[in-house]
């Protein structure tokens, strides 16, 4: 058992900064939320959400590794996700955004670690999500691309989304709570409502 008796509730326009040491089951947590590991106990549920569709269905996970197609383009990754995601997003503004205009004919795998995380992180844009579950997502991202990420967020939190992202280090988004896995005690397994 990773944690137990762990109740979160995030409304709309809220983002969690989920931090403590490795182990503690935070992204655990996340894959739990977007519904790639089930809970030995409890549920999950996105209130106001899509009845139709489970909770994973109406979120983007942006786990570890950055999801991009090496042989690829930049463009062509976003064309895909656009695609795959079932998103209407503007290519060029979604490339713009991310300041991976000037790369769009490179192919991904030329990419830096950081141009190659900016990558991963576009989907946010490609198609609509009211949940973001972000692990790590500031890894080997500059100052600058870390800014970039902060008003992405920021406007999502601004249009009612939810943000929950596992870090080790300060992400600085001013309006995030932090949510410590390392002070959790292991109890009895209650529901974590969204």
């Amino acid at each position: 058992m990773v944690f137990r008796n762990l109740d979160v509730t995030a409304k709309a326009g809220d983002a969690y900064a989920i931090i403590g040491p490795n182990g503690a089951g935070k992204t655990t947590f996340l894959r739990c939320v977007a519904g790639l590991l089930a809970p030995a106990s409890g549920s999950v549920t996105l209130e106001g959400g899509d009845g139709e569709r489970s909770v994973g269905e109406q979120c983007h996970y942006i786990g570890h590794l950055n999801g991009i197609k090496p042989a690829l383009s930049v463009l062509e990754n976003l064309q895909f996700y656009c695609r795959f995601l079932g998103g209407d997003g503007d290519i060029q503004l979604v490339a713009e955004r991310l300041a991976l205009s000037e790369l769009e004919d490179i192919p991904a795998a030329y990419l830096s670690a950081g141009q190659k995380r900016r990558l991963g992180l576009a989907r946010l844009l490609c198609a609509h999500r009211p949940l973001w579950l972000l692990d790590e997502p500031a890894v080997s991202l500059d100052q600058a691309s870390q800014d970039i990420l902060a008003q992405i967020v920021a406007d999502h939190m601004r249009g009612g989304g939810i943000v929950l992202a596992v870090t080790h280090t300060p992400l600085g988004w001013e309006t995030a709570e932090t949510l410590d896995f390392g002070r959790l005690v292991l109890e009895e397994t209650e529901d974590a409502v969204l």
